[in-house]
Order: C-alpha cells, then sequence, then structure tokens
C-alpha cells in the first residue's frame, strides 16, 4: 500500500519533493512510531491526507452547456475516489447532486458550479478536520492520557498571534476574537485579580491602570446583536449575501467605539493590537456548515475504515438531542465560540504562566527589528504595564499558616507566642529581611522578588542536615533491629535442624537396629558354620596324624620281631644243613643282621625318647586337666549367673507388659521359667515366648529373647571346643596340636565375647531405658544388680 503513495502531491503549483522533504517525513514517522502508532494507522492517514490535496485538484464541466455542473474524470477525481475506498461514479454524484426531500418522496436535483465547488470543500475541511480530531484522540490513547488522572497537569496552549493582513476574512475574525478573549484572561490574571488581592487583603497599594477590553468582546459576543449573533441570523435567510450581511453590521453596531464601518463588504473592529478591517466575502458560506447527508452516506458506504469512522461520528453528533427542537443548526462561528468558552473555563481552574511572543518585522526576515512594531506590540500587548506592576508587585505570597510551618523551624529562639503571624515576623527579623521587601496582610505575607531565595537556602541546609542525623540513627536502628532478626532466626533455624536430625537419627536407629539385628543373627550362623568346618577340619587333621603315628609304630614292630625269628630259626637249624650253608649267603646273613641290629638299636633309642616325651605329655596333660577343670568351673559359675540375669530380666519384662496389657484392656498370658530352674543343662526356648501386643513390647522381648539365643550358642560353642580339646589330648599325646595354645585361644575368645556380651547389655538396658521401661525402682536395682554380677 505504501507504493501508492510514491508520487508527487501537486496542489496550488507547490511541489512536495526533495530531500529535504524525504528527511521531514522520515521525521514524521520516527515522530508516529514514538507515539505508539502502528504502520496500518499512518497508512491511513496519509491515505486521507493524499485524498484531501487530490480533492482540492477536481474540477467541475458543465452539463449540455447548462449552468449545471458535474465532476471531470481525470486523475484528481480517480485518484480521490481510490484513496477514500469509493468509486469515481459515486464520488461524482455526491459533488454534483443534491437529493431533495418532498414528502415521502426524494429526487436529484443537480448543482450550479458554485454549489459544487462548496459541496467539495465542504468534504475536503470535513476530512481534514475529523483526521486532526482522530490523531489527536490516537496521540492521548498512546500516551495514555486519563488513565493515571490524579487531578495536577502540566498544559501548554499555544496558538496563533494577532493577525492583520491585506485582506482579511472568516479565519482570521475567529483567530483573532480567540486572542483578544485570552487577552481578557491575561489583563484579569495580572491586573484585576492581583490588584483585588492587594485591596483586599489590606496592602497598601497604588492601583496600575490598564485597558480592558471587555467592550471589544462584547462586541463579538453580545446576543442579540453582537457579531457572531448577526453572523448566524444572516447565515440562516436562504436569500442572504455578503453585502447584506455587512450592512446589517453596519446597520446595528455603528454605535460601538470598536466598531467601524466601512464601503462596500467590509468592516472594521479595534482590537487591543490594533484596528483590523475585515473582508466579509464568504463569511456567509464559511460559516454554514455545508456537509450534506449524501457526503456522509458516501463516507459510510467507503471501503476505507477512517472514513466510516468520520461518518459514524458525524450521525452520533447529530442524533444527540437539542434543547429545542425550534433550535437552528449551529454555525462554524458557533461551534468556534463554544470551543472557546470550554478553553477558558478550563483555563480559570488552573495557575497561569504567560510566554508572549513579539513580531520582530513585518517582512519575516532574519535579522532585522522594527522599533516601532515591536513597541506597539508591547503597548498593545500591555507588557509595559505587567513590567511596572511586577516591579511594583509581590509576586510571592503566602499564608502565614504555610510561611510558619515552612520556616518556623529556623527561628533560634523559640517566642512566646505561637500563632503563625508572630512567627513569619520573627523569621524575616531573624534574617534581617528589610521592611520595604515585605507586606504583613490580613491572611498572608508578601514578598518582593529575590527575598524567599535566602530562606530557601538555609531550610535547605538545616533539613539536610537533619536528614543526616535520621540516616545514621535509622541505619543504627535497622542494623540493630536485623541482627536481631539474624540471631532468632538461626535460633529458630538451629531448633528446627536439631528436630529434623533428631527425628532422622530415630528413623534411622529403628531401621538399623531392626536390620542389625538380622545382620547379626546371619553373621552368628555363618561363624557357628565357619567353626563348625574348621574344628572338623582340624579334629580330621590330628585324627590323621594319629593314625599314621599308630601305622608306623606297628610296622616297626612287626619288623623287629621279624628279624628275631628269622635268627631263632637260623641258629634251631641242623648243623649238617649249616654246613650246607654257602659262605656267599651267610655273609649276606649276617650283614643284614647287623643292619636290623642297628635299625634296632636306632628304634630302641627313639622309642626311649618317645616314652620320655609321653612321660612328659601326661604330665602336663594332668596340668591342662586341671587348669580345665577350674576354666569349666568358672565358666559354669558365670554363664549361670548371666542366664540367670537374662531369665530375670525376661520376668522382668513380662510382668511390666502384663500391666502394660491390663491398662490397655487387652489380655495375653506370658509364661516364663523361673530363674531357679536356670541351669547349664536346660534354658528357656524364644520360641516358648508369647506374642507381646504392642510394638515395644515386643522389640524388648525380641532383643532379650536374640541375647538370651546367642548366650546358649556361645555356651555350647565353648563347651564343644573343650571336649574336642580334651579329646585330642586322650587320643594321642604325641600329636603335633599344642593343648597349651589352644587353651589360651579358647580364653582370649571367651573374654573377647564376654566383653562384646556385656556392651549388648548394656544398649539393652538402654533401649529399655527410652522406651518406658525403667520407671519401676525394683527394675533400676535389678540393672544395678545385673551390672555389678557382669
Amino acid at each position: 500500500m505504501a507504493s501508492e503513495y510514491n508520487y508527487l502531491i501537486q496542489s496550488d503549483s507547490l511541489v512536495i519533493n526533495g530531500v529535504d522533504d524525504a528527511k521531514k517525513f522520515q521525521k514524521l514517522v520516527e515522530a508516529l512510531d514514538i507515539v505508539q502508532m502502528c504502520k496500518e494507522e499512518q497508512e491511513q492517514a496519509y491515505a486521507m491526507i493524499a485524498a484531501v490535496l487530490w480533492l482540492g485538484n477536481i474540477s467541475f464541466q458543465s452539463i449540455d452547456n447548462e449552468h449545471y455542473v458535474e465532476a471531470s474524470a481525470d486523475e484528481a477525481l480517480t485518484s480521490a475516489a481510490r484513496l477514500m475506498g469509493c468509486t469515481s461514479n459515486e464520488l461524482n454524484q455526491a459533488l454534483s447532486t443534491h437529493r431533495v426531500q418532498a414528502g415521502k418522496d426524494s429526487f436529484a436535483k443537480k448543482l450550479t458550479l458554485q454549489q459544487a465547488i462548496d459541496t467539495r470543500d465542504a468534504l475536503a475541511k470535513f476530512i481534514y478536520a475529523s483526521l486532526f480530531d482522530w490523531l489527536v484522540e490516537q496521540i492521548n490513547k498512546s500516551l495514555g492520557v486519563h488513565k493515571k488522572y490524579i487531578g495536577r497537569s502540566i498544559s501548554i496552549l499555544d496558538i496563533y498571534g494577532f493577525e492583520s493582513f491585506k485582506k482579511n476574512s472568516f479565519e482570521q475574525f475567529c483567530i483573532n476574537y480567540a486572542n483578544e478573549r485570552l487577552q481578557q484572561h491575561f489583563n484579569r490574571h495580572l491586573f484585576k485579580l492581583e490588584q483585588e488581592e492587594y485591596g483586599l487583603d489590606g496592602i497598601d497599594w497604588n492601583n496600575v491602570d490598564f485597558e480592558d477590553n471587555q467592550e471589544c468582546l462584547d462586541l463579538f459576543e453580545k446576543k442579540p446583536l453582537g457579531i457572531f449573533s448577526l453572523l448566524d441570523e444572516e447565515s440562516n435567510f436562504p436569500n442572504s449575501t455578503d453585502f447584506t450581511l455587512a450592512n446589517k453590521l453596519k446597520q446595528h453596531l455603528h454605535s460601538s467605539s470598536y466598531f467601524k464601518g466601512d464601503r462596500g463588504r467590509a468592516f472594521g473592529v479595534r482590537h487591543f493590537a490594533g484596528e483590523v478591517l475585515y473582508d466579509t466575502n464568504g463569511f456567509l458560506e464559511k460559516n454554514r456548515d455545508s456537509l450534506n447527508s449524501e457526503l456522509v452516506q458516501l463516507l459510510s458506504s467507503c471501503n476505507s475504515q477512517l472514513p466510516r469512522l468520520f461518518a459514524r461520528k458525524r450521525i452520533n453528533q447529530s442524533l444527540k438531542p437539542t434543547i429545542s427542537s425550534d433550535t437552528p443548526k449551529q454555525s462554524v462561528g458557533t461551534n468556534f465560540k463554544g470551543q472557546l468558552f470550554k478553553l477558558m473555563h478550563q483555563l480559570e481552574n488552573t495557575k497561569p504562566h504567560f510566554i508572549r511572543c513579539i513580531k520582530p518585522n513585518c517582512k519575516q526576515l532574519p535579522d532585522m527589528y522594527e522599533e516601532e512594531l515591536v513597541l506597539q506590540q508591547l503597548r498593545y500587548c500591555g507588557i509595559l504595564e505587567v513590567v511596572k506592576i511586577s516591579r511594583a508587585g509581590y509576586p510571592t505570597r503566602m499564608t502565614h499558616l504555610e510561611f510558619a510551618e515552612r520556616y518556623g523551624f529556623l527561628l533560634l529562639e523559640t517566642n512566646a507566642s505561637q500563632d503563625p503571624l508572630s512567627i513569619s515576623v520573627a523569621v524575616l527579623k531573624q534574617f534581617n529581611v528589610l521592611p520595604d521587601m515585605y507586606r504583613v496582610g490580613f491572611t498572608k505575607l508578601y514578598l518582593r522578588t529575590g527575598q524567599i531565595g535566602a530562606l530557601e537556602d538555609r531550610r535547605k541546609q538545616v533539613l539536610q542536615g537533619v536528614i543526616q542525623v535520621q540516616k545514621y540513627f535509622r541505619g543504627h536502628r535497622a542494623r540493630r533491629l536485623f541482627h536481631e532478626l539474624n540471631k532468632g532466626a538461626k535460633t529458630i533455624q538451629s531448633f528446627v535442624c536439631g528436630e529434623n536430625i533428631r527425628r532422622k537419627y530415630a528413623i534411622e536407629a529403628n531401621r538399623c537396629s531392626s536390620f542389625a539385628s538380622h545382620l547379626l543373627d546371619e553373621q552368628l550362623a555363618s561363624v557357628i558354620y565357619l567353626q563348625s568346618v574348621i574344628r572338623g577340619w582340624l579334629a580330621r587333621r590330628d585324627f590323621n596324624n594319629m593314625h599314621n603315628l599308630k601305622q608306623l609304630n606297628r610296622e616297626s614292630v612287626k619288623s623287629r620281631r621279624k628279624v628275631g625269628r628269622k635268627i631263632s630259626e637260623a641258629k634251631d637249624m641242623p648243623h649238617e644243613q649249616q654246613i650246607q650253608v654257602v659262605p656267599s649267603v651267610m655273609a649276606e646273613l649276617q650283614r643284614k643282621v647287623l643292619k636290623a641290629e642297628a635299625i634296632l638299636g636306632q628304634k630302641e633309642q627313639e622309642n626311649a625318647t618317645l616314652r620320655e616325651q609321653l612321660q612328659q605329655y601326661e604330665a602336663r596333660w594332668l596340668e591342662y586337666e586341671a587348669k580345665m577343670k577350674s576354666m569349666e568351673d568358672m565358666w559354669q559359675k558365670q554363664m549361670a549367673s548371666l542366664q540367670t540375669s537374662l531369665a530375670a530380666a525376661r520376668k522382668s519384662l513380662a510382668a511390666d507388659s502384663n500391666a502394660g496389657q491390663r491398662r490397655g484392656d487387652v489380655v495375653s498370658p506370658r509364661y516364663y521359667d523361673s530363674e531357679d530352674n536356670v541351669s547349664m543343662g536346660s534354658r528357656t526356648p524364644v520360641g516358648n515366648m508369647p506374642d507381646v501386643v504392642g510394638g515395644r513390647e515386643n522389640g524388648s522381648l525380641n532383643a532379650v529373647g536374640n541375647l538370651l539365643k546367642e548366650f546358649e550358642q556361645r555356651r555350647q560353642t565353648f563347651d564343644d571346643d573343650a571336649k574336642s580339646l580334651a579329646e585330642i589330648r586322650m587320643a594321642q599325646p604325641t600329636s603335633n596340636v599344642n593343648p597349651d595354645d589352644e587353651f589360651r585361644r579358647l580364653k582370649r575368645r571367651f573374654e573377647t565375647w564376654k566383653k562384646e556380651y556385656k556392651l549388648r547389655l548394656k544398649e539393652t538396658k538402654a533401649r529399655l531405658h527410652k522406651r518406658g521401661y525403667e520407671s519401676d525402682k525394683t527394675r533400676r536395682k535389678w540393672w544395678e544388680k545385673l551390672g555389678s554380677r557382669s
């Protein structure tokens, strides 16, 4: 769509093109982007501007040499219709005809050349004015106006200055009227209101004379003989002309000193900035709102979005109820005056600041200064009077209460009187403000220019010092509060962490205790099985050694007997047979006899050595048997003591469990072996223990049962080891196994197991304490007795 605007826009021989225009257009695009207007909306705005320019270039031609006309079918008509979103035929019909309603019927009436030109201009002006309102609305919407309105704002009003040309028409008339109204607002605020305030507050003041333009405003606004009223009245007459308007104005307004009648269609008005001569040519037509219903209907049927939006707003405005059914449709001048009154009402509710722009020359050239023109503007605008009243006046004014509240804390000494007036005067005297530089009124304190600066500087210094003190104090308080909160947070965190760790430890302890008991049973079974295998291997090895030793003894005895039998047989042989023996055989026999005797002597020595060793082993064995007997007696006593303690513990736990069951209304009989029935040969099996109701009683009885089971297994193991050592010693005294070393190892194992068993007894005691089994005094005495026995 952007390609449609890449053409030259020609209007009144003005060609918009070139590098400068491209730069300006780029700045325009950047400005629209800043106010967040999307590309589609920008393209629609460009299309409407181009359509207005093409509408101005549309020309009309006569139909069949008559005074009625129609639009020429040229590029201007085609381009304007395309940009608006309608056809060329529809635009031509809307510009050259007017539909008249006659009762229930309506017919199209062709327009003359002047009527068609007025219709075309009315359409272009309406589109341009609606586009301007739409742009302002979009900018305000993007800037968020009225979204966060809090009652305070800073607004800037920039209007055209006073205009006076060789030919002044309806536009200059409206602009100068607006400037006249703004000048009256300027005079009222800078002269009337200020001097009235001085008088009402009791300030000694010489009034400054100024020219009041209220009579000139009455010339414009007065009803029914004001210029706007007469203009609207004449615009409603169908046969009125610009001459009749000029004559009516001269007839009714000639008595006013601010109105001047002139020949022909002209009339003059003496404004505050000078006299201006207006030409009434075009006043009536420009004042009328000539946008007919056909043009509104054309805009409603366009394909583009903006023309439909403009037409919808126009229809909504026309549908608004009027005050009276006889009230005529408002003209352009009346609408302009109403908008100006609305603007003045907003200005009255603000605190205005004025900026006057002075025109340096009438030739619109730079670096040229016309003194008479500038002086004339200063006089007409009242600038000289403003300077005079500013120099003699008191621009800074505050109520006594406001002044006392703002600067009262600067006093070095506290006055006895605390009323705002006394405090204000004391502050001024303390800072040596001259009496000519201020005035004390009934309600306010008035200061000349520059006097409030010293007070503000001193106030700023004091406040900065106060802020510094407050900053350090607040910092100290914040740091102290932070440390307290940090300490409290750490304390809470420590308690929470401790509680979490204790809970985790309790869970892990319960899990590990159940797992450890199961693992201990498995390890104990594995150790017992390993011990049985090792003991079997040792017994088989010792048995094999003794068997081999017996075989050697038997063979040596047999060999000795065989040699002696052969010798005796040889001696018993007859002499004849002996004589018959071959000498070589005899020599061999003698050699063997000598060898056998040597072997026999060696064996006898070995037998003697073995007998001595056997005697030594027998003596040792007797000694070992005595030690073994004493150790067995000691084991029997310790085992009996341990088994008695376990039986007592089981009996105590059973009693507590029965008491807990009676409290919980649950009956579960328990049967235990008495302490008197405990012996080395009999034990109460774990399987005979009844099921315990409740998790804690069951865990305690299981722990004691496991200790009892381990005790029985260990006792049986030590008995078996001792018996096996005794059997080995009885079977073969000459065995390679040293019974002394074996007995020492057995004793060390017993001592080690005893220590570990005592530790487990203490752990069981601790668990019983934790689970509430230690509330009874008798049970505490029993544990002390158990500790002393162990």
